[in-house]
């Protein structure tokens, strides 16, 4: 029963941030900012270090057991 409720809570609590006038307006950009971001910093990592050839390698074997070749 305090499950029912707590799942009721939560959806009213969700449908009044998507409509209304209290909405989470512009939070989708900042999120896609923010994801943007962390990408950019992962390549960056794996160039500095050197291990693109080390992933590619990786990536072409996986590819070639799948394939048979």
């Amino acid at each position: 029963m305090r499950t029912k409720q707590a799942v009721r809570g939560w959806a009213r609590t969700v449908a009044s941030r998507t409509r209304g006038r209290d909405r989470d307006a512009g939070a989708g950009f900042v999120e896609y900012a923010g994801l943007m971001i962390l990408i950019a910093g992962i390549f960056t990592l794996i160039d500095g270090l050197g291990l693109d050839g080390l992933i590619s390698g990786a990536i072409l074997a996986a590819v070639t057991s799948v394939v048979g070749g």
